[in-house]
């Protein structure tokens, strides 16, 4: 039996470690759980974490727009885990018309109404003083000034040139009052770790990141704005041998992302993942 210390098993026990003291810090936590390869993996880690028990809820902003796949992958597994899911939505806007979709807005502020501040909302309506997010730094530029417990201001906003320095696993979790807290235990890993992770510890994903017809998923969004990729991809293994060859950005397919040249960074300011 093999028993050597991998680099999936650091990675494993770094972020379990920063699940853990969040729960121990923060009394009202929740996480963000997208049903994306990424929180699907930070799932599974909360799982680890606190021995098959998920215990706080799981928050998924429903834009009313994601793939339908999504939607049904996200409710099989919360029924067969006993996820305290919970969803929330911008009625409100989707009940005006007022999104991408019906061409009434751009993008980004499609974005901003029905992922930002319906996040924002419920947020506010439950209360909960840090959100669990995974993001990671080599996902996209603006994601890479983060930290591991990442300070709000009572708007939700990030002031990512003022960040708390974190060195040797020393991390700052105290904060004046009205602080917003977001925690990120994925911020040190790659996507292809997601994926080895992901194949080694055999975590249920989407089937839209698999080859089908030529074609797959890589990163996963609303359906308008989140175009799949040419690939023969049909296995774990086969996705993580086209990753280590690509040159292709990982969200280079969401379209929102491309719109404006600081796009994705003006929405992550005002407090969007």
């Amino acid at each position: 039996m093999d028993f050597s210390y991998t680099h999936l098993d650091a990675l494993e026990n770094q972020s379990i470690y920063i699940l853990r003291e969040a729960y121990r810090k923060f009394k009202r936590l929740a996480m963000l759980w997208s049903v994306g390869k990424d929180s699907s993996v930070m799932l599974w880690l909360l799982r680890k974490a606190f021995f098959g028990h998920i215990p706080i809820p799981c928050v998924h902003v429903d834009t009313s727009y994601k793939i339908p796949e999504m939607i049904a992958f996200r409710d099989r597994l919360a029924k067969e885990w006993g996820i305290n899911l919970i969803v929330g939505q911008n009625r409100a806007v989707l009940d005006r018309g007022e999104t991408f979709p019906n061409g009434r807005i751009t993008r980004v502020e499609c974005c901003s109404f029905l992922k930002k501040d319906a996040l924002q909302a419920i947020i506010e309506e439950k209360d909960y003083q840090a959100v669990i997010v995974g993001i990671r730094r080599d996902e996209e530029g603006t994601r890479a000034k983060e930290r591991y417990f990442s300070p709000r201001d009572k708007n939700f906003e990030w002031n990512f040139k003022d960040q708390p320095p974190e060195l040797w696993d020393q991390f700052k979790t105290d904060f004046d009052a009205g602080t917003h807290i977001r925690v990120h235990p994925l911020l040190h890993w790659t996507e292809v770790n997601v994926w080895e992770y992901i194949g080694r510890e055999n975590i249920p994903v989407v089937d839209l990141y698999f080859s089908k017809d030529g074609m797959r998923y890589r990163s996963l969004g609303c359906a308008p704005c989140t175009k799949p990729v040419q690939s023969r991809a049909r296995t774990v293994a086969e996705i993580i041998e086209e990753l280590r060859d690509t040159k292709i950005a990982e969200r280079s397919t969401r379209a929102q992302d491309q719109e404006a040249e600081d796009a994705f960074e003006r929405l992550r300011a005002s407090g969007y993942m």
